[in-house]
């Protein structure tokens, strides 16, 4: 190996460059550290035999009177410079990355290309011997005549240049540049990409950004707000109705309680009144769902107290139907019942009243009733491993207690009362008959008992841990 190196450096300088350029292809990507340090040392050998062989970067190659010698030198001290420029660029790229992650790639980008432009008239100077003042003049003025032509695209690339300096907006951001809403999922040069809500991908020039309106709702903190409003007839005392809007929104367990959400009168005239429930989600991607769910919650909130939301028509209210009879119409399970069983079942049903934080059903308890939720938000809490947790929340036109009615079973969750409730009750001696005789409804509860069954057993089954990964260059990387 020695005797190698000694009668042919040149081939062996070649040769490492060429090691250098295949490791680097091979070594898989999420092992950085270990190609930083093959690059550096690769770099370090190539350097120790030119320096060994006299072939000094610095001067003119030597052997002049050989030709193919002097160019095989020549450009072996060219491939030194630019080697170099390589290697420094991705260590600082590498140290760059550490401090302001992939937003700073643009700024990386430009300092290696600074760092080449460096070495190219280091290698023209020094290797070649050429004039580098008539160079740069040149070269200035070619750049004169390139940026003319390429005005736009230069302008895209200083916004860029401002954009990643500034940072209104960062990767994964979700933001609105002139009414385009969308995730960051990449900065370059020339354009922002951002991933719409609906899966597509606008890319916006960086001029465009740079001179455009931008909202981040992801700064300053990591919440989003939503909002939805509903109109109600101006004869409604504004009270009821707030009253039955805070139970709808306590009923949306994706709100976050900090900050909290709110009800408030938002506009008012002879033709309606207007009402809005204003919030904030942890997630963009839950802006829609929650939109969705607060939306219906507030219908049935404010049809348990009585209140129909306006429309132009009037809905006319039958003061024939009790609150029991009505609750039957509304319910998806008891739907299919015949006008005179809805009636006997309304006189058959009891009305329960629960105070705030009071048990309705406890875990393991077996039933022997029915509940049917006519008013207030019920909380559902399961068990992790001795951690009880909330899993869900319930709210008018949803029953309690279908385990113990249809096969004297229990459910392992707590069903308890968020806000004063009142549950209407129906005896399992009345209902077991029906269910015996209605078919339609006994598959539609046992539908519901088995979603609640595989629900609970998800939720509180073992999740496995993810192991942080240790070592060497974990610790390297840290205090790069």
């Amino acid at each position: 190996m020695l005797s190698l190196l000694t009668e042919h450096p040149l081939v062996c300088a070649l040769v490492l460059i060429l090691i250098d350029l295949g490791l680097w292809r091979l070594v898989t990507a999420n092992r950085n550290g270990w190609k930083l340090l093959l690059r550096v040392v690769i770099f370090s050998l190539f350097s120790l035999l030119l320096f060994n062989e006299g072939l000094n970067p610095m001067e003119t190659a030597p052997w002049a009177d050989n030709v193919p010698l002097h160019l095989a030198a020549t450009g072996l001290q060219i491939g030194w410079w630019l080697f170099g420029a390589r290697t420094l660029t991705v260590l600082i790229g590498a140290a760059m990355m550490q401090r302001v992650g992939h937003t700073g790639r643009l700024l990386q980008d430009l300092l290696g290309a600074v760092i080449f432009l460096v070495a190219v008239i280091a290698a023209l100077a020094y290797v070649l011997d050429l004039p580098v003042k008539g160079v740069l003049a040149t070269s200035g003025a070619l750049a004169i005549i390139v940026g003319l032509a390429l005005q736009s695209t230069l302008s895209d690339v200083f916004s860029g240049i401002v954009l990643n300096t500034t940072k209104p907006y960062q990767l994964d951001d979700w933001i609105s540049i002139d009414g385009t809403e969308g995730r960051v999922i990449d900065i370059d040069w020339r354009a922002t990409r951002l991933q719409t809500s609906q899966g597509s991908m606008a890319v916006i020039p960086n001029s465009l950004a740079a001179k455009a309106k931008i909202v981040n709702f992801s700064r300053p903190s990591d919440i989003f707000g939503i909002s939805i409003s509903l109109q109600v007839s101006p004869h409604v005392r504004p009270n009821k109705v707030i009253d039955a809007l805070e139970r709808a929104m306590q009923g949306c367990r994706m709100l976050l309680n900090k900050p909290a959400p709110k009800v408030a009168l938002k506009s008012s005239s002879s033709a309606g009144v207007e009402y809005e429930i204003s919030g904030f989600v942890a997630s963009m991607n839950e802006q829609r769902e929650v939109r969705n769910q607060l939306y219906d919650l507030a219908y049935r909130h404010l049809q348990a107290s009585g209140v129909n939301l306006l429309s132009s028509v009037e809905p006319i209210a039958s003061t024939n139907l009790s609150r029991a009879r009505a609750l039957l119409d509304s319910s998806p399970i008891f739907s299919t019942l015949r006008q005179e069983e809805k009636e006997t079942f309304s006189q058959n049903m009891t009305l329960q009243t629960f105070r705030a934080g009071e048990t309705i059903l406890a875990a393991g308890e077996v039933s022997d009733h029915l509940f049917i939720i006519e008013s207030g938000v019920v909380t559902v809490t399961l068990n992790r491993h001795g951690t009880p947790f909330e899993s869900g929340r319930m709210g008018p036109g949803e029953v309690i207690g279908e385990a113990g009615i249809l096969d004297d079973s229990s459910v392992p969750a707590t069903f308890a009362a968020k806000t004063p409730c009142m549950l209407y009750r129906i005896e399992k001696e009345y209902l077991k008959p029906c269910l015996d005789a209605r078919h339609d409804i006994n598959d539609a509860m046992q539908t519901l008992l088995d979603f609640r069954l595989h629900k609970a057993k998800t939720l509180t089954q073992e999740v496995p841990q993810v192991v942080p990964k240790t070592g060497f260059l974990h610790w390297l990387r840290k205090r790069v």
